[in-house]
Parts: structure tokens; C-alpha cells; sequence
């Protein structure tokens, strides 16, 4: 499997509809980066939940995620759901954002994403971080939408297992959902594994990316 190796991260750039996307979508890479760079800044900013117990799940979660990490989380109060009649407030948080970060990553949802809360904040994300590597993160669920992904970071069978008991620890308000359970997160887990040749994986999906041969 072909390996895109980061020479320098520093600072990570997260971003949710909704208090919970990350985790599920990219908990396993959070993981995995912040422990293999001690210190990275992670900027989360999610769209919905903002004054809720959801937002006390998300920030006590996400810190749970990004150990050792320099963490600043946002939550919004968009409502749930309406995210194309909130366009402008989005847009306007997703640059206010961009100018006080300058991330090596960004972590979104898949502009595939049946969703319309995921789909709509993953088209924003090219026209306010243009200039950067942005990752599609995806989320299991009822409507089917799962695709091929473009790129995977393989995990490591502890961190996978580390992923779902934080996503079960941190978020007990999602656990009466019929998707959200061990078998859902570790199943595509071990199917995007198998497509890159690991035994665990995250998959994302990128548009585009700029080659750096020369060294």
C-alpha cells in the first residue's frame, strides 16, 4: 500500500455538524496522530449542540481523544437538521476559524455524506480552507452511504478498541441508537483495514492534493 508520510503537524483542524461526528468519523486518527506528535494543536468546531449535555459529552470526549494534545473545542448552536437554511452563520464560523489557524489538516465530513447537516459543512470547508489538505471522514448509519474511500489511516487494533470504548464512555445520550454499537464501529473499522492491507482503518476521501517528489 502506497504511504503518504507527514513531515510536520502541528496544527489540526476538526470540524462536526454535530457533537459526535468527529469521534465516530475520526476518533481512531485522532488517536493515533496525537500520540505520535505530543503537543499538536486540534481546533474542533462543531455547528450544533452549543448550551446542551451534548456539548459537555463532546468536550469531555474530544479530550479523551486528543491525549497530550493542545485541544480547543467550539460548539455552535445551529439547530440539528437545518444546516442549508444556516448557511451564512456556518460559513461565517468556518471563517472566522480559518483566520486565527493555519492547519496542516483538516478533518471533515464526506461531501458524500446522505446527511444533509455533514454534506453541507463538508462543501463549505473548500471555500474557506482552500489551500489545505482536507480529509472526509465517514459515519455509519441507516441511509446506506458508504463509499470508496480515497485515502486510510490504518489502526492499531488497540486503538481501534480504544475508539469505541471512549465512543460508548463519552456519549451515553447516542447509546439507544440502533447503529451505535461496538460491532457498527469495529465492522467498518475491519472492512476498511481489509481494503488497505491492515487489519484496522479509518477511510477519508480527498479531492485533491499537492505532490511534494522532489523532497
Amino acid at each position: 500500500m502506497i504511504r503518504l508520510l507527514a513531515d510536520r503537524l502541528t496544527r489540526v483542524v476538526a470540524l462536526g455538524a454535530h457533537c459526535d461526528d468527529i469521534a465516530i468519523g475520526a476518533g481512531g486518527t485522532l488517536l493515533t496522530l496525537c500520540s505520535a506528535w505530543p503537543g499538536v494543536r486540534v481546533e474542533a468546531l462543531v455547528l450544533s449542540g452549543g448550551g446542551t449535555d451534548r456539548e459537555d459529552e463532546e468536550r469531555a470526549a474530544l479530550a479523551a481523544f486528543c491525549p497530550g494534545a493542545d485541544v480547543d473545542v467550539t460548539v455552535l448552536k445551529l439547530p440539528d437538521g437545518r444546516l442549508p437554511a444556516h448557511w451564512d452563520e456556518a460559513k461565517s464560523a468556518l471563517e472566522e476559524l480559518r483566520r486565527r489557524t493555519e492547519p496542516e489538516l483538516v478533518i471533515a465530513p464526506s461531501t458524500g455524506d446522505a446527511h444533509q447537516d455533514h454534506r453541507g459543512l463538508a462543501r463549505l470547508v473548500p471555500t474557506v480552507f482552500r489551500d489545505h489538505l482536507a480529509l472526509g471522514y465517514e459515519i455509519v448509519k441507516w441511509d446506506g452511504d458508504l463509499g470508496t474511500p480515497s485515502a486510510y489511516q490504518p489502526l492499531s487494533r488497540e486503538i481501534a478498541e480504544e475508539k469505541v470504548r471512549l465512543l460508548q464512555q463519552h456519549y451515553p445520550s447516542q447509546r439507544h441508537r440502533p447503529w451505535y454499537d461496538r460491532e457498527a464501529f469495529l465492522g467498518l473499522a475491519r472492512i476498511r483495514g481489509i481494503e488497505c492491507g491492515q487489519h484496522y482503518a479509518e477511510g477519508f476521501y480527498t479531492h485533491k492534493f499537492t505532490l511534494a517528489l522532489e523532497g
